[in-house]
C-alpha cells in the first residue's frame, strides 16, 4: 500500500471519530440552536436569499452555511447530526488539505505527525463539529494559503492552476464569513511573500482568471440580496465587520493574550510544542523562523502570528475565531518533534500516547457538553409540541427566546415572540433581543406578526395557542394559560379558551404521536 495511502486512511479514520462524536451531542445553546434553526428554516420556506431567524432577516453573516445546511437537511431529513455534516465536511477539507501540502513541502513523516497532531485535537474533534460558521472560514483561509503558498514555491514562476483554486477559496471563505476570508490569506501573504521576496513571482499569478472567479462566487449574493433588502451591505460590511473589530459594547470581552492561552488547549499537546520550538529559535537565531532560505517553515510562523494578533487586537474575541491557526500549529509541531525525537527509540511511542490523551481529552469535553447543553435545552417540550400540536397552531414565547425549540419542534411557521421591543431597541445588549429587532428594517410585514408586545401575554387565547416560557417566569402573569409541561428549562402552556379539535385533526394527531405521550414519532 503506497505510503499516501496510509496519510487518507488516517484522516478518514479521525472524520470516522468526528462523525461518532457528532452523532452523541445535543445542541449547543445558544449558536447550534441559532445557525441549526436558520438553516432549517431556509430549507421549509424556500427562500434562499435572506437567512432568516424565526422569520426575520438575519444578515449577521453570508448565507454559505445556511445554503449547506438548508440542502443536506433536504436530503436527509432534520437532524443535528445532519445539520453538522456541514462543519465536519470543512474541517475534513482543511485535515486533508493540511496533510496534502505538508506532505509536500517537508515529506510524509511530518505529514502524519500533523495529521494525528490536528485529528485528534480539541480544536478539531468539537471545533469541527459545531454548527456555525467558524469552521468553513477557517477551511477556505486554509485552502487558500496552502494553495497560493504552493503556487509561489512551484519554481521560477507561479502554478497558475493552484493559484486559480487559491482565489476560488476566498472566494468561498467570504460567503462562510464575510470579509476576512479574503482579508486574512491576503495579510498572511503580504507579510511573507515580503519576509521571503518573492514579489516578482507576484506579477505572473493569474489576476484575470482569479479575480474574475472570486467575483463570480461572491458578488452575486450581495447584489441580489441588496436590491431585494436594501442596506444589508452596510448592515453585514460597516456594522457586523468593522463594527464588531472596533466596538467595545460586544460580549466576552478579553485580554490581548487570550488567544495564546487558548491554543494550548485547542492543540494539545502541538502548541506547547510549537511554543517551545519556536522560543528557542527566537534565543538561538531569530533569523530562521523567517529566512529565504526555508519558506515552508517562514510561512507557519507567518501564518500562526499575522491572524493570532490580529484577533487578539478586539476586545470581543471568541474561541472559534482562531481556529485558522491550527494547521500551521500542528505542522510546526509536527516538524519539531521530528527534527529533534523522531531519532529516538521512544518517539514513536510517546507520540502515540499524547495524541491518545488528547483524543480521550476531546472524548471527555464532548460529554460534558452534551449535558450542559440539556440544562438549558427546551427539547423536551419541543417534543411535547410536536406531538400536540395541530396544523394552523400559533406557538408563542416570553421571557427568552428558546433557539433550539424550532428545530426540535420542526416548526413550520415562526414563533411569535413578547417583550417590550420598544425598550429592547433602545436598550437591548448582544443578546436574543438585538438579533430579533434589528433584522426586522428589512422585512417589517414579517416582523410586525412575530415581533409583539407583552402585554399579549395576557390577552385571551384558544386551545390553539402554545406557550413557551423559561422554568422560573413569574405563572401570576399566566393566568389565561394552562399548564402542559414543565421541563428542565422551558414550561408548555396552553390557552384556556376552547376553539375545539374536529375528528379530522384528532386522527392527524394519533397518527403523529407514539404511545409515549411525550415522545412523537417525527421523520429525522
Amino acid at each position: 500500500m503506497k505510503r499516501w495511502t496510509h496519510l487518507a486512511l488516517i484522516v478518514a479514520g479521525l472524520g470516522l471519530v468526528l462523525a461518532v462524536l457528532a452523532w452523541l451531542r445535543p445542541l449547543a445553546l445558544p449558536d447550534e440552536g441559532r445557525y441549526g434553526d436558520v438553516g432549517r428554516f431556509m430549507m421549509r420556506s424556500g427562500d434562499w436569499l435572506a437567512p432568516r431567524l424565526d422569520g426575520i432577516p438575519f444578515f449577521h453573516k453570508p448565507p454559505l452555511l445556511h445554503w449547506l445546511q438548508a440542502a443536506t437537511l433536504s436530503v436527509a431529513g432534520v437532524h443535528p447530526w445532519v445539520s453538522r455534516w456541514v462543519p465536519m465536511g470543512h474541517a475534513l477539507l482543511m485535515l486533508g488539505v493540511m496533510a496534502w501540502a505538508t506532505r509536500r513541502c517537508l515529506g510524509e513523516a511530518v505529514a502524519w505527525r500533523a495529521t494525528l497532531l490536528l485529528g485528534t485535537s480539541l480544536g478539531f474533534l468539537i471545533g469541527g463539529q459545531y454548527i456555525n460558521h467558524d469552521m468553513l472560514v477557517a477551511a477556505w483561509i486554509s485552502v487558500a494559503l496552502w494553495c497560493f503558498a504552493l503556487s509561489l514555491l512551484h519554481g521560477d514562476k507561479p502554478c497558475p492552476s493552484l493559484a486559480r483554486m487559491g482565489f476560488i477559496a476566498c472566494g468561498l471563505g467570504v460567503l462562510a464569513k464575510g470579509l476576512i476570508g479574503l482579508v486574512l490569506p491576503g495579510l498572511v501573504l503580504v507579510v511573507w511573500i515580503t519576509l521571503t521576496r518573492q514579489w516578482r513571482k507576484v506579477l505572473h499569478l493569474p489576476w484575470f482568471t482569479g479575480l474574475a472567479a472570486l467575483a463570480l462566487i461572491t458578488l452575486p449574493w450581495f447584489i441580489w440580496v441588496e436590491r431585494v433588502h436594501p442596506g444589508v451591505f452596510d448592515y453585514l460590511i460597516v456594522g457586523q465587520h468593522f463594527g464588531r473589530y472596533t466596538g467595545t459594547t460586544f460580549n466576552n470581552p478579553w485580554p490581548w493574550w487570550f488567544y495564546w492561552v487558548v491554543l494550548c488547549g485547542l492543540l494539545f499537546p502541538g502548541t506547547l510544542i510549537a511554543y517551545v520550538s519556536g522560543l528557542s529559535r527566537v534565543f538561538t537565531a531569530p533569523r530562521s523562523l523567517f529566512t529565504p532560505a526555508s519558506p515552508e517553515r517562514s510561512l507557519l510562523w507567518v501564518w500562526v502570528i499575522t491572524i493570532t494578533v490580529f484577533f487578539s487586537l478586539p476586545r470581543s474575541k471568541l474561541v472559534g475565531y482562531i481556529l485558522p491557526v491550527l494547521p500551521p500549529l500542528a505542522v510546526i509541531a509536527a516538524d519539531a518533534w521530528q527534527r529533534r525525537w523522531a531519532h529516538r527509540s521512544w518517539s514513536s511511542g510517546l507520540f502515540i500516547a499524547l495524541c491518545a490523551i488528547n483524543l480521550g481529552l476531546a472524548v471527555g469535553a464532548n460529554q460534558v457538553a452534551g449535558q450542559y447543553s440539556l440544562r438549558k435545552s427546551s427539547v423536551d417540550v419541543a417534543q411535547r409540541l410536536a406531538c400536540d400540536m395541530q396544523a394552523g397552531d400559533t406557538v408563542w414565547v416570553a421571557g427568552a427566546y428558546p433557539y433550539d425549540l424550532p428545530y426540535w419542534a420542526d416548526l413550520r411557521a415562526p414563533v411569535v415572540v413578547l417583550s417590550d421591543w420598544e425598550q429592547a431597541r433602545k436598550t437591548a445588549g448582544d443578546n436574543w433581543q438585538r438579533e430579533l429587532s434589528e433584522g426586522a428594517p428589512f422585512d417589517a410585514p414579517a416582523a410586525e406578526r412575530v415581533l409583539q408586545p407583552l402585554s399579549q401575554l395576557q390577552a385571551p387565547h384558544t386551545d390553539q395557542d402554545w406557550l413557551v416560557v423559561p422554568v422560573w417566569f413569574d405563572a401570576q402573569l399566566l393566568g389565561a394559560w394552562a399548564p402542559v409541561q414543565q421541563g428542565r428549562a422551558w414550561s408548555l402552556w396552553r390557552g384556556k379558551g376552547s376553539a375545539g379539535e374536529g375528528p379530522e385533526a384528532a386522527q392527524q394527531k394519533s397518527l403523529r404521536c407514539g404511545d409515549d405521550h411525550g415522545q412523537p414519532k417525527r421523520d429525522q
